[in-house]
């Protein structure tokens, strides 16, 4: 009895271990996918798990789980929301993302069916409003870059499950506007779930003491919550923080800590790190320089190194040169300099459209965006004193991808029980 006991154990911890891991990987997860079912059913034990160690809220529903995640670093750009894949995948910009939190709120106003023809009317209206106009964001049906933004937009909100697509194509609508227009389902209940704050944008106020703040501090408003001014709340605070941290960025150089998360992290990295071990499946590696959680079957991130394809084949390239590069980094002509060879090189290797001319330039970037979303790089901000557009610095991680000539030790240097023994080869042959 005791055997089973513990094997019964054993199941319900790693049953709750994968659904952990898929929640961080998927915060938003319908009632379709084959995780749903392991999270409700362990939905009481990772609620009190991750408001006990995160923080986060866990939304559990008939039809869907809603994990509550706020990120640490509001001010991070590095990992945009994407759609599509490979050559077809669109990255959301501030346009977009303004395009699509219009939309949302003009579906939360909307009937249970619409048009796409509708939602870019509606946008239409929408940035009339002056507070917008004077940012600079517009929005015409009649251009079809306008459209292609709205048809981005449209297809995270169908990724998501908030729109099911009845009738129509997407294509034909950028093509022909109006004329190809597309029906589509709205759930109305996963649109109530995208928005995680902590406190209501209304309650931000575009007069009165809110009117003075900017962006930034906009976006703390939005998401700080309330903090004991006790030891315990501090404490309890700083974990959050860090477990946050670990969770969800590729790793957290110590430098970028404050004096109070240092001190946190000295007398509780042991207990904190081997709690999230234990829950996620995740390796910690511990650095002079920084900490992170290693994911072996690299299922808990959202870019891939070494990937496969043409841009993982470069991205390995360029971790590699910047690697040898030095503190100093390089700039992202020289960037581009070293793709240009590469094409070269590997031409028969990369895809046609990667080795057109022109192509170095966006390559560049893509590519190095995709380092600094993974903690490898940090992009320096453009210098006009010294009328440069800005270096890429390295960043210590980066150092797992230097590769050194492999060489062989002269025989004189082996241990003696390590030498070959010429006398007996010659014998066998």
């Amino acid at each position: 009895m005791e055997e089973l006991s513990d094997a019964l154990t054993r199941q319900r911890q790693e049953e709750q271990r994968r659904a952990l891991r898929a929640l961080l990987a998927r915060p938003l997860i319908r009632s379709d996918d084959p995780a749903f079912p392991l999270i409700r059913r362990h939905a009481a034990t990772l609620r009190d798990w991750l408001a006990r160690e995160t923080g986060w809220h866990l939304q559990s529903e008939r039809d869907f789980v809603r994990l509550h995640k706020r990120a640490t670093d509001l001010g991070d750009t590095t990992r945009p929301a994407t759609v599509g894949r490979g050559t077809q995948r669109k990255t959301f910009n501030r346009r977009r993302y303004a395009l699509f939190c219009l939309l949302l709120a003009d579906l939360e106003r909307g009937d249970a069916q619409i048009t796409l023809g509708r939602l870019g009317e509606g946008l239409d209206q929408a940035v009339d409003d002056p507070a917008l106009a004077e940012r600079g964001l517009a929005f015409s049906l009649d251009q079809q870059e306008a459209r292609r933004d709205l048809v981005v937009v449209v297809r995270l909100l169908m990724a998501l499950g908030v729109l099911v697509r009845v009738a129509g194509d997407e294509e034909q609508f950028l093509r022909r506007g109006l004329e190809g227009d597309v029906l589509y389902d709205v759930d109305r209940r996963l649109l109530a779930a995208l928005l995680v704050t902590a406190r209501g944008p209304s309650l931000v106020a575009l007069n009165g003491a809110d009117a003075e703040l900017d962006l930034e501090r906009r976006l703390h408003a939005l998401s700080e919550t309330f903090v004991p001014d006790t030891p315990d709340g501090r404490n309890r605070e700083q974990r959050h923080r860090l477990a946050r941290r670990l969770l969800d960025d590729p790793v957290i150089y110590f430098d970028s800590l404050d004096d109070d998360e240092t001190a946190y992290l000295t007398n509780q990295r042991g207990p904190l790190l081997r709690r999230l071990q234990q829950a996620t499946g995740l390796v910690a590696e511990v650095r002079a320089e920084g900490l992170a959680l290693v994911d072996p079957e690299g299922e808990l991130t959202d870019e891939k190194m070494p990937a496969e394809g043409t841009e993982g084949h470069l991205a390995l390239l360029m971790a590699e040169r910047l690697a040898e590069s030095g503190p100093d980094g390089v700039t992202m002509e020289e960037a581009e300099t070293w793709i240009l060879q590469w094409q070269t090189d590997f031409r028969r290797y990369w895809r046609k459209s990667a080795c057109e001319p022109g192509a170095a330039h966006g390559l560049a970037r893509q590519t190095l965006a995709r380092l600094a979303s993974l903690g490898l790089v940090r992009r320096q901000a453009p210098s006009r004193s010294l009328g440069d557009g800005g270096r890429i610095l390295p960043l210590p991680a980066l150092g797992r991808f230097r590769v050194r000539a492999p060489s062989l030790p002269d025989a004189s240097e082996l241990p003696r029980h390590a030498q070959p023994d010429l006398s007996e080869s010659l014998t066998d042959d």
